[in-house]
């Protein structure tokens, strides 16, 4: 079977298609704008994922910074035009302080003199983990909404996402994830959910692999699964071969997809209802030729 591109783009440029009105039905409305600060509390993030979900709960003017992370087109889940809006940090301590927010949004891997240094100096710190499945993503959404103050549009947020519709599912087919580096996810991630939701079974876990398990390129070409999905682009990952063979049906899928809870979500199963109705359209014309 032939490569087929992502009709997102790895850019996320183009729209989500045909798919995404499946996925997406249920946020036809567009939500109400968050209101201005006011008294509501300035934030800084200096966790990319937290990003993701501030720009679509808190008001712009609460938003003091993001993480650099947001203006990195390989590891942001935000809309690049979306993310030019808001200033950034590198995340030092120095220069959140002197932005003088009132709540800072880390990751948990925040070391520990820069949680000590702005903790002396006044600043509340809340950290937050990678979510490892929908319902966490969704708790995760509703805590980031009520430190913004913002909890009516945390709860449309959180109401998109859990409203997403169950693709129609026959067949579970063999999908393997290859992320950046050749490696693959672990079954407690939020993309080995997602893979779960859209009917597909695990290659790796099948072969007794885990999280951050390196597969070459010629045991995939060896051992293939119905589905290889590329989110990488190490030498193997491009390499000719997958171009010719014909054992599985190799995709592309956005990195940006992999990590991240929150509005990422949506575009993420909305890619995999895509990849699997292709497979099962070039799946049906391959048996009769």
């Amino acid at each position: 079977m032939a490569r087929i591109g992502n009709s997102m783009g790895f850019g996320g440029a183009r729209g989500l298609g045909a798919a995404a009105a499946i996925v997406l039905a249920a946020s036809c409305a567009a939500p109400p704008a968050p209101q201005a600060a006011g008294d509501a509390p300035t934030i800084v993030s200096l966790n990319p994922c937290i990003d993701a979900i501030l720009v679509e709960v808190a008001a712009p003017d609460q938003v003091l910074a993001l993480s650099h992370y947001s203006r990195d087109p390989g590891s942001s889940s935000i809309p690049k035009a979306i993310a030019a809006r808001y200033g950034v940090t590198g995340g030092t301590a120095e220069e959140v302080i002197a932005l003088r927010p009132d709540v800072v949004l880390a990751s948990t891997f925040l070391p520990q003199p820069t949680r000590r240094a702005l903790e002396r100096a006044g600043l509340r710190v809340e950290t937050f983990g990678s979510p490892g499945t929908l319902t966490e993503s969704v708790l995760q959404i509703r805590q980031v909404a009520a430190l913004t103050g913002q909890r009516q549009a945390g709860e449309q947020l959180a109401g998109r996402i859990g409203a997403i519709a169950l693709p129609q599912i026959g067949r579970r087919w063999s999908v393997l994830l290859w992320q950046p580096g050749q490696i693959v996810a672990g079954e407690k991630t939020l993309v080995s959910e997602h893979l779960r939701w859209a009917g597909f079974d695990s290659h790796s876990a099948q072969r007794g692999l885990g999280q951050a398990d390196y597969v070459s390129l010629e045991t995939l070409l060896h051992d293939p699964p119905d589905i290889l999905l590329v989110a990488g682009s190490a030498p193997g990952q491009l390499h000719p071969l997958l171009e010719r063979q014909r054992e599985m049906l190799v995709a592309e899928f956005d990195p940006s997809l992999i990590y991240c809870g929150g509005p990422t979500i949506p575009k993420a199963r909305a890619r995999l209802v895509e990849v699997r109705k292709q497979f099962e359209r070039e799946n049906y014309r391959a048996q009769f030729q």
